[in-house]
C-alpha cells in the first residue's frame, strides 16, 4: 500500500489564490475567479476529461451552458475545448454572430474518451478546486478566530431559560477553543442549549461544491448541512459567469454559505469519520467534520453509539489537540485537511463513565446542564403555552411544581414543553381548543412518564373539560 503523504504547498496556494492579481481570500469573501486553466490550480487533463463527461452526461453543447455548469469563466472552458479540438476529441456544431455563442459536439473519439473517464470516476458535477486552495480558504474564514464576550453571549442567548452561572460557564467555554462536553440528565435541554448556541456563528464563508485531491473528488458541499447565505452581496453562479470584467468575478466553483452547523448522534460510526467513497459514482464524500469546518460540530448523545466512547474520543485525539486530520484515499495516500471546527459532545453519562483522565483532560471545558430553578421552570411552563397557543393560569403552574414534589422528579428544561404538547395533542384529536386544566395536567404528566397504570394515575380528560372551537 502506497502510504504518500499528500500535503498542500503553500506556493501553490499562494498562486492560485493569488492569481488575476486577485488577493487572498478572507472571511466573508469568495476568491476571484481563474482566468486560464492554470490559475485553477488543477492538472489540465483532469478538467478536459470532467468537461467531457458533462458534455456525454448532460448533453450540454453550447459555451455559456458548459461553463455555467463547470463554474468556470467562458474564456476557462474555451482553453479547454481547444485543446480538445486540437485532439479531435470535440467539433464546433454551430457559430453564431457572437463569440460566445457557440456550440461544440464530442466525437466518436471523445465520447470513447469520456466513457474511458467514466469508468474512473462518475463525478459530473462544477469543477473541484485544489487541495492547497481549500486549506487556505478554510485558515483565512477560521471559526477559532472568534471572540464571545458575555454582552454578546447574553444577547444570543436571550431567549433560552438557562441557569446564571451555566450561562456563564458555557460564555467562557466558547472562547477556549477546545472540545466542550455538555452532560447532564436526559431531558435537561443539552441538545438544544448547544444548538441555540449556533446564534453565536457569525458571518458567511466559502464552501467548495468539490476539492481534487491527488486525481481523486471529494464533494463537500452538501445542501442539507450549509445553507446558501442571504447577505446582499451574495450572486448567484450565473450571475457570476456572466459578469463582463472577469478581473471582479468571484469563483463561483464556491458557495457562500452560513457557518453551518453538523450533528450526528448514535447512528455516528468510526468509519463515518473517514472518506467514504461511492463505488457506483467512483468519487468521495466528505465526513460530518469535513462538512462542519468553520462552523459548529456537535456529537449528541455520547456513549450511545455503537463504538464506545473511549474509541471515538481515541480518533479526535489529534483533530482537538492540533487542529487537523489526516484522511486516507483508497490509494493509500494521506492528506492532510483543517479541523476547524467548535467541536461539542453532548452525554447523559457523567464525564468518568465516558472517558478516563487523560481523555477528559483534552476536553477543555465540563459544563453540567441540570434541572433549572422554579422560577425559570414556570417561565419555561408559560412560554410554552404560549408558543402552542393552550391557555393555562397560575393555578396549573404550581399544580406543576407540586407534581415534581410530589414524585420525586427533577424539574427538566424539556418537561414542560413536552406536557403542553400532550395537551395540544389531545385537544387537535377532539377538534377542540385547548386548556391547560388541573385534570389535563394531571394526565399528561402521567402520560409524559409512562406512569398511567400506577396507582391513582389520572384517567383520560372528558371532552367536556375542552373549549369547542367557535
Amino acid at each position: 500500500m502506497n502510504s504518500e503523504l499528500v500535503a498542500p504547498t503553500p506556493s501553490l496556494a499562494k498562486r492560485v489564490l493569488d492569481a488575476a492579481g486577485a488577493p487572498r481570500p478572507s472571511a466573508n469573501h469568495l476568491p476571484i475567479a481563474p482566468r486560464t486553466v492554470s490559475d485553477t490550480g488543477l492538472p489540465a487533463q483532469l478538467l478536459s476529461e470532467l468537461l467531457l463527461k458533462v458534455m456525454q452526461q448532460s448533453g450540454l453543447q453550447h459555451l455559456q451552458a458548459l461553463a455555467q455548469h463547470l463554474r468556470l469563466l467562458p474564456g476557462v472552458v474555451e482553453e479547454l475545448l481547444c485543446g480538445l479540438r486540437k485532439e479531435s476529441l470535440v467539433d464546433i456544431r454551430r457559430r453564431g454572430a457572437l463569440d460566445g455563442d457557440v456550440e461544440y459536439e464530442l466525437t466518436q473519439a471523445g465520447r470513447m474518451r469520456a466513457i474511458e473517464a467514466e469508468h474512473r470516476n462518475r463525478y459530473a458535477g462544477p469543477a473541484p478546486v485544489s487541495l492547497a486552495a481549500y486549506v487556505a480558504q478554510v485558515e483565512a474564514q477560521s471559526v477559532r478566530g472568534m471572540r464571545v464576550t458575555r454582552p454578546a453571549f447574553e444577547t444570543a442567548m436571550a431567549p433560552v431559560v438557562i441557569r446564571p452561572e451555566v450561562r456563564d460557564q458555557l460564555g467562557t467555554a466558547m472562547n477556549s477553543r477546545r472540545a466542550i462536553l455538555l452532560y447532564g440528565p436526559p431531558g435537561s435541554g443539552k441538545t438544544y442549549l448547544c444548538e441555540q448556541v449556533s446564534r453565536m456563528l457569525s458571518g458567511s464563508i466559502a464552501v467548495p461544491h468539490a476539492v481534487e485531491v491527488s486525481g481523486e473528488i471529494l464533494r463537500v458541499y452538501d445542501p442539507l448541512v450549509h445553507r446558501t447565505a442571504t447577505a446582499p452581496d451574495t450572486r448567484s453562479a450565473e450571475t457570476m459567469v456572466g459578469t463582463l470584467d472577469s478581473r471582479t468575478r468571484t469563483d463561483a466553483r464556491w458557495v457562500q454559505c452560513e457557518r453551518p452547523v453538523v450533528v450526528t448522534g448514535g447512528e455516528l460510526t468510526l468509519e463515518m469519520l473517514d472518506l467514504m467513497f461511492d463505488a457506483r459514482a467512483g468519487f468521495y464524500q466528505a465526513p460530518p467534520h469535513l462538512k462542519a469546518n468553520n462552523g459548529l460540530y456537535l456529537v449528541d448523545d455520547l456513549g450511545r453509539q455503537l463504538v464506545s466512547p473511549q474509541q471515538l474520543l481515541n480518533r479526535w485525539i489529534v483533530p482537538m489537540e492540533q487542529h487537523h486530520d489526516h484522511l486516507v484515499l483508497r490509494s493509500g495516500a494521506k492528506f492532510r485537511v483543517p479541523f476547524d471546527c467548535l467541536l461539542f459532545f453532548s452525554t447523559n453519562l457523567t464525564p468518568a463513565d465516558v472517558a478516563d483522565e487523560a481523555f477528559l483532560r483534552r476536553i477543555g471545558h465540563k459544563v453540567l446542564i441540570d434541572e433549572i430553578p422554579p422560577t425559570q421552570y414556570r417561565q419555561l411552563l408559560r412560554e410554552a403555552c404560549t408558543d402552542a397557543g393552550v391557555s393555562c393560569d397560575e393555578t396549573v403552574v404550581e399544580q406543576l411544581l407540586a407534581l415534581h414534589r410530589r414524585h420525586g422528579r427533577p424539574m427538566l428544561a424539556s418537561i414542560p414543553r413536552d406536557l403542553v404538547s400532550h395537551v395540544s395533542d389531545h385537544a387537535t384529536y377532539h377538534g377542540m381548543v385547548a386548556r391547560l386544566s388541573p385534570a389535563l395536567l394531571e394526565w399528561a404528566w402521567h402520560n409524559r412518564f409512562a406512569s398511567s397504570g400506577e396507582a391513582g394515575a389520572a384517567s383520560l380528560p372528558a371532552t367536556g373539560e375542552l373549549e369547542v372551537e367557535p
